[in-house]
């Protein structure tokens, strides 16, 4: 390990899939991390990975039996490089189900704040997915937010519906995550996390839906299709106007979901109940997200790129099971 103008140096391997890299590695990412003494470099996916390096640490986006081996393989030959993340933790996150079983039993100290996920049900078989199935039965009421069970950052993976009625459920197929639509006042929360780096902005969302408008919505609509004037709005969202959660509470909830996911690379998206003043959903968790959107999204990794130089520098002796658990979560 060696310095560069007194900042620690850690030469950071990374992959994702041939669409994905940019949304996270920009030239003003690289340009910013070079500045500070650490190294991005590329791993090709076509190479084997025992055949690169050397590195001081590897961020990865690639899924896979054969990713996963190479990892293994390389893991084996390198103990000491550290991998973010590793790949069982990371792939609870692809199934919209599992991914949010950790919310209910996370430890988190909070003021007054109170955090769920929305009633859920799995529809496993597509033949249960018609007028005739029961949403009684699986303790749901609509709307519904239909969701693709398997969240691997695929086309089908992102096509959602907001279904109304018994007949909206004819357009599905299973498996599928039925989740009831809570309001939320039009607006979601998305949460970045970099290992102890967090950072919260809002966004625009579905509009809420009263029991009044319920009874003139009929079917399903796209996600796609879904505007304020297709649900009938009240008024318009006003985001600015829109107040954020307890600087607090973010940071809390984003420290508990990191160590009960195993995960440094994550966000998250939170809603705030419109029906109860301090209660939070939790509505979905993506891995290693698309950074770039985020304003000054560079400041946010390279806090998370300077812990992971700082601590390959001490050295600090733990077994590998550990190390992918604490790094960057002092």
């Amino acid at each position: 390990m060696s310095n560069h103008e007194g900042q620690p140096y850690c030469k950071i391997g990374y992959v994702f899939a041939p669409n994905k890299e940019q949304t996270v590695i920009q030239p003003s990412l690289i340009t910013k991390a070079t500045e500070q003494g650490i190294g991005l470099i590329r791993i090709d996916p076509d190479k084997p990975l025992t055949e690169q390096g050397p590195f001081d640490c590897i961020m990865h986006k690639l899924y896979g039996p054969d990713w996963t081996q190479q990892l293994q393989q390389f893991s084996s030959r390198n103990p000491d490089v550290r991998i973010i993340d590793p790949p069982e933790s990371i792939e609870r996150l692809h199934n919209r189900d599992s991914m949010l079983e950790v919310v209910s039993r996370l430890k988190i100290e909070l003021n007054k704040e109170k955090v769920s996920v929305p009633n859920q049900a799995v529809v496993s078989e597509t033949e249960l997915v018609t007028r005739d199935m029961a949403i009684e039965e699986l303790k749901l009421r609509f709307p519904l937010i239909a969701k693709p069970l398997e969240a691997n950052g695929s086309d089908k993976s992102h096509q959602m519906y907001l279904i109304f009625d018994n007949e909206g459920l004819e357009v599905l197929e299973a498996p599928i995550l039925l989740q009831e639509f809570v309001n939320h006042g039009g607006i979601i929360f998305k949460v970045y996390v970099a290992g102890s780096s967090v950072k919260c902005v809002k966004r625009k969302s579905l509009p809420d839906i009263s029991e009044e408008k319920m009874k003139s919505l009929k079917g399903f609509l796209p996600f796609s299709q879904i505007s304020s004037n297709s649900v009938d709005a009240d008024e318009e969202v006003d985001l600015e106007k829109t107040e954020m959660p307890r600087e607090g509470f973010v940071v809390e909830l984003s420290r508990a979901l990191r160590e009960a996911l195993g995960l440094n690379l994550f966000n998250f998206d939170l809603i705030r109940d419109a029906g109860e003043r301090d209660g939070y959903l939790v509505i979905d968790i993506n891995y290693l997200p698309g950074y770039a959107k985020l304003p000054g999204y560079e400041t946010l990794l390279m806090d998370f790129f300077l812990n992971v130089a700082k601590s390959k520098a001490v050295e600090e002796v733990t077994s590998g099971d550990e190390l992918n658990e604490s790094v960057c979560l002092q």
